[in-house]
């Protein structure tokens, strides 16, 4: 049983949320978002709070009903709060900048990358930073995952690019092997 789907969500001052015909709409200062529910979970408002409630107990319904309640949650918290990841490039003439609705990155590679900026997402670059935000967590998540996937940070030296607090595991080389295995006999 799920406890996730039991709690309840509160609706931030600015936020306006309506439930009508299996379908939640969150408008609030930062834009407007719209899920679709399935009829096995029914959401109502009560007391500035959205209450989610099984209609039957199958276990499909009690798998839906955490993940309804997680998704509606990050529903309300991007149209008010916003959502943001941020991607570290490095490495020796790494460099990113932000065109004509696309991200140009010069990565090591003989040519430059250029990936197509999805409606919805904002992406600024300062030094070696990016940083993608958005009101939708899904879209940012995965515009995020599209970038590091360029270039994945490589194990021995770590130059790449990856998420800013990522903890990379790295290898010890070649030479460090060798000088290891030659003491040891």
């Amino acid at each position: 049983m799920s406890h996730i789907g039991r709690q309840p969500i509160k609706i931030p001052d600015g936020v306006k949320v309506a439930c009508e015909n299996n379908r939640v709409t969150a408008d609030g200062p930062k834009g407007s978002l719209a899920i679709s529910v399935k009829p096995e979970i029914e959401v109502k408002i009560e007391n500035s709070q959205l209450i989610l409630a099984k209609k039957n107990e199958s276990g499909k319904t009690n798998a839906l009903f955490g993940l309804y309640r997680s998704l509606i949650n990050n529903l309300v918290l991007g149209v008010s709060q916003g959502f943001n990841k941020g991607l570290e490039l490095s490495g020796v003439g790494y460099k990113a900048a932000v065109g004509a609705q696309e991200l140009i990155l010069n990565v090591g590679f003989s040519h430059q990358v250029k990936i197509k900026i999805p409606e919805g997402i904002n992406i600024t670059v300062v030094e070696n930073k990016i940083n993608v935000s958005g009101i939708d967590k899904q879209l940012v998540g995965e515009t995020a995952a599209i970038i590091r996937r360029v270039r994945p940070p490589e194990p021995y030296k770590g130059k790449g690019i990856h998420y800013i607090g990522e903890v990379i595991r790295r290898k010890a080389g070649k030479s460090v092997k060798a000088a290891g295995a030659g003491g040891a006999k």
